[in-house]
């Protein structure tokens, strides 16, 4: 007889609710808490979570709070549970800070870049992550098996997890994702000052600008202690971005053709590239990598697949890991796997292909 896994989830917001859902449809028990006591009764009457307090035996916390309270919820947790095997981890959308202020090899910070117009527990979707990137940032302490069972209970919910620092998910989160939602906003107000003198405007609204307005439609609530505290990420995409616009504003005003026809040809060929693509078991391969025991190579296993656009669909430890060696076993795309198998050699990790 197989044990039921229990999760509890602090903050039942739209994507802390979500997850709650999420592991529910997995066979998870779920508890969950939130600061509002009347969110908390809507959750247990609507089947959300089953109770509102941990038990002892809880094997996973996911933090979804805003971001600024994270840190002082996790270490919070850590202290009131002394269970070794327990997984702490969050969804907030700025990493550094949080994973700087909370050291626990239990803990290991995340962000599901998924979301929703719809706002709170009532907008919840088990869903939500079906097929949505889920970033993780291990640091050189994080445990392999914290990654592996982690990285494993977000594929059980659907999620395609990938691997990068802290401070580069930041980085690379402001472009991918705070800066849209300041230029779906600002585009949205901009075209409804316009309808103030010509109402007929948002009328004329096509697919176009509802796709790229959608977000705006989103909680604002959350969005300043996001943007604030990955502000200097944020600011040095806005600058970048002024640039380019700058320069398609003089394309126009100056017909040249030839300049915008590249920079809409080199736009539409790197929309076509996002990464997508479902695969079956077929078509996967299984590369077993030795590993040093030593601070940082599961994270420099990890972060090179996501660097080179490659999706670890799943991963386990082979064996314990002890002493000098250890060994993962990873499922990833077989049209990838020559190049990943010659970037980990070339990083010194011995790899062989499982036949």
């Amino acid at each position: 007889m197989t044990s039921v896994k229990h999760a509890h989830v602090v903050g039942l917001g739209l994507i802390g609710a979500s997850v709650a859902l999420a592991l529910r449809d997995a066979q998870w028990r779920v508890t969950g808490d939130d600061l509002d006591p009347d969110v908390v009764d809507l959750a247990l009457s609507s089947g959300v979570i089953v109770e509102a307090t941990p038990d002892a035996h809880v094997q996973l916390i996911i933090v979804a709070t805003p971001a600024g309270a994270v840190a002082d919820v996790a270490r919070d947790y850590l202290a009131r549970f002394d269970d070794p095997s327990l997984i702490i981890t969050d969804v907030a959308g700025v990493k550094g800070a949080i994973v700087r202020e909370v050291t626990s090899a239990r803990f290991l910070g995340g962000h599901p870049m998924a979301g929703s117009e719809l706002r709170g527990l009532r907008g919840a979707r088990a869903d939500l992550f079906q097929s949505c990137t889920w970033v993780l940032t291990p640091t050189d302490a994080t445990p392999a098996d914290v990654y592996s069972r982690l990285h494993s209970y977000l594929r059980d919910i659907g999620a395609n997890v990938v691997a990068v620092s802290s401070s580069d998910h930041d980085r690379l989160v402001a472009l991918a994702s705070h800066v849209p939602h300041l230029l779906a906003g600002a585009l949205m107000n901009q075209a409804a000052d316009a309808a103030r003198e010509d109402a007929v405007l948002l009328q004329l609204a096509a697919g176009g600008f509802r796709d790229m307005t959608r977000i705006a439609a989103g909680d604002p609530a959350i969005w300043p202690d996001i943007l604030f505290e990955n502000r200097e990420a944020v600011a040095a995409s806005l600058v970048a971005l002024e640039e380019r616009l700058g320069s398609l504003r003089a394309a126009v005003q100056n017909r040249d053709r030839t300049a915008l026809e590249e920079s809409l040809t080199s736009a539409s060929l790197a929309r076509r590239q996002l990464p997508g693509r479902a695969l079956k078991s077929e078509d996967m391969a299984y590369l077993r990598v030795l590993i040093a025991d030593r601070p940082g190579s599961l994270a420099h296993v990890t972060m090179t697949a996501s660097e080179m656009l490659i999706n670890i669909y799943d991963i386990e430890i082979a064996h314990a890991i002890e002493g000098n060696r250890g060994t993962l076993l990873l499922a990833v795309d077989v049209q990838q796997a020559d190049r990943f198998m010659e970037a980990l050699r070339a990083a010194d990790f011995g790899v062989v292909r499982e036949t």
